[in-house]
């Protein structure tokens, strides 16, 4: 299961969301289709750039902290993390503003690679990825607009349909998942940095409540019911051109 879109269209284009959008992908691509079949190569890559906790906790390579949130360790990695920021981020933006919204990001970044390194302060195992800095964006974004609907698309085999859910329900069952992840599984993640989400998006709500207080806290969401204070994208079903064969009967 995962999103697909949201029905809360922004009022101004969210020009710092492209920004980071590109910058992902293009760092992405700067590195990985030459190093991904060379172990040396990548691991050079990572040795410079991602944070790992022991070089970190010891004092040294602190600027990973921020190089790490443009790396990527696969397309897939990247894709979903683009697709979350590209249907969450232009509503957080739009409500910050572009450069609030880019110090936003940054700081819920940063706060989720510190966790991650506080979780398992001597791991050597590199930690990169945009998801601390996007987990921010939907802990901002569920304590903004809990009733936003977001279509999800759910795949079961070869089967999939989507379904108009409320952004509580989706977003709160990402974090479950991470919490569940981060409790269940060693401090390195086997893999994924679930501290890591985890401290994006409580970073994301914190540094988001001033924004939610400047709007009467919780009269903004008496005014709105928990919906975005404008009319929803407007989506329409399509109906199947793909003709229906009635069986005959006997």
């Amino acid at each position: 299961m995962f999103p697909i879109r949201d029905h809360n269209p922004s009022r101004r284009s969210p020009f710092v969301t492209y920004i980071l959008l590109a910058t992902n992908i293009l760092i992405f691509l700067a590195y990985y289709p030459a190093a991904s079949g060379d172990d040396y190569a990548l691991a050079a890559v990572w040795q410079d750039w991602a944070t790992i906790p022991r070089n970190v906790s010891s004092g040294a390579d602190l600027h990973t902290i921020f190089t790490s949130m443009f790396l990527h360790g696969g397309w897939m990695h990247l894709a979903g993390n683009m697709l979350f920021l590209w249907i969450f981020g232009d509503n957080m933006e739009d409500a910050f503003g572009h450069l609030k919204f880019l110090g936003f990001y940054l700081l819920c970044g940063v706060a989720a690679d510190l966790l991650q390194v506080v979780a398992d302060p001597y791991s050597p195992v590199p930690v990169v990825g945009a998801s601390g800095a996007i987990a921010g964006v939907l802990g901002g974004y569920l304590l903004l607009y809990p009733r936003a609907r977001v279509d999800v698309v759910v795949i079961f085999i070869i089967f999939f349909k989507t379904f108009a859910l409320r952004a509580w329900i989706v977003l709160g069952a990402w974090l479950a998942f991470q919490l569940f992840g981060g409790l269940s599984t060693p401090a390195d993640g086997g893999g994924v940095a679930y501290w890591a989400h985890a401290g994006g998006f409580v970073a994301g709500v914190a540094l988001s409540l001033p924004y939610w207080l400047s709007r009467g806290g919780p009269q903004f969401w008496s005014a709105t019911q928990g919906h975005p204070p404008h009319p929803p994208t407007p989506t329409p079903l399509v109906r199947s051109r793909v003709p229906v064969v009635r069986r005959k009967g006997r």
